[in-house]
């Protein structure tokens, strides 16, 4: 039920969106504090302002986290393991197909809405939401955005349902340099044949669907890396577990791949193109990483507000304090 209303409510407000950003924009008529003119879409919802379809995902995403996750926050961080009966209900909420297409079970809303979802989520804690952060804004749109009708047919239903996927780019010689991977890829017969490893892989012990970038032509530098979407049957090996400061529920693994052989079919997009989905991609993560870090920021504010002015020090409450007031 709850997964309905939520993929209805989305469906609803993406529409209008998608129509409007088709309009032309018209000159406001306000006071101007520089040379540059403002422009405003009449018909575009302002940023600032949620519309009535948003604010009733927002409350159920939020009723979502209040009532599944946060009970099992504490317990979580401290074991350092996500409780599968919240990946399940992340999954049976709808929250994990936000962006997908409705005909391949996801919400068919919009950027705006996965963003919401995130923020949201983060607020009670940001290891769920970053779970499903990289599964929306990465793998879900990798999917969309570069996937073959095959791939996008075959794996997008199950990232809806009930199949968790992250994104592996990351090495230990290339972090911020990413394009310095040494993964190999090798091609033989119909398949690839895939040799190397891969660290800091957040969502990596549960996934049972990897985006896997790899080199398959290590004379061509940064133009041979290519996306292959790997099943974790195939032979996907979660080594050591990292240990963590905070957001400790997340996974975040080492990978090994030892001679995975990959089906030609499963290449995402073009040999050679993945460098230009990882920069493209990453661009949109970031938006969602952003949107986690002010959920998380806005949580933390709730939760110390109270306190302020249950405590009180010489007799006064610490939130009249001067110093408390700015």
């Amino acid at each position: 039920m709850l997964r309905s209303v939520f993929a209805s409510a989305l469906r609803a407000q993406a529409k209008p969106l998608a129509a409007a950003s088709r309009l032309p924009r018209t000159r406001m008529s306000v006071r101007q504090f520089g040379s540059t003119p403002v422009f405003r879409d009449d018909a575009t919802p302002s940023l600032l302002t949620l519309s009535e379809e948003e604010e009733m995902m927002r409350d159920v995403v939020a009723r979502f986290a209040r009532d599944v996750v946060q009970p099992k926050v504490s317990e979580m961080d401290e074991s350092e393991q996500m409780d599968p009966a919240v990946i399940r209900g992340l999954f049976d909420s709808g929250l994990m197909g936000v962006e997908t297409p409705a005909e391949l079970g996801g919400a068919e809303a919009s950027f705006l809405s996965a963003i919401l979802v995130i923020e949201e989520l983060a607020k009670v804690d940001p290891s769920v939401s970053v779970l499903c952060d990289v599964h929306n804004t990465l793998v879900n749109t990798v999917f969309r955005t570069y996937g073959s009708d095959h791939l996008k047919t075959k794996y997008l239903p199950q990232l809806s349902a009930d199949k968790l996927g992250c994104f592996c780019l990351s090495e230990a010689a290339s972090g911020s340099d990413a394009f310095a991977l040494q993964t190999r890829a090798t091609r033989d017969g119909d398949h690839y044949v895939l040799n190397g490893s891969k660290m800091w892989i957040t969502n990596s012990a549960e996934a049972e669907v990897f985006l896997v970038f790899a080199n398959v032509d290590p004379s061509k530098g940064y133009k041979g890396i290519t996306c292959f979407v790997v099943e974790r049957d195939m032979g996907v090996k979660i080594a050591k577990k990292e240990k963590k400061l905070g957001i400790r529920a997340s996974s975040t693994c080492q990978l090994a791949f030892d001679d995975v052989r990959v089906p030609v079919e499963n290449v995402l997009g073009e040999v050679g193109k993945g460098y230009k989905i990882a920069i493209e991609i990453l661009n949109e993560g970031r938006i969602g990483i952003a949107a986690q870090m002010l959920g998380l920021a806005q949580g933390a504010f709730d939760n110390a507000m109270p306190y302020l002015f249950q405590r009180k020090q010489f007799n006064t409450r610490i939130g009249d304090f001067q110093g408390m007031q700015h």
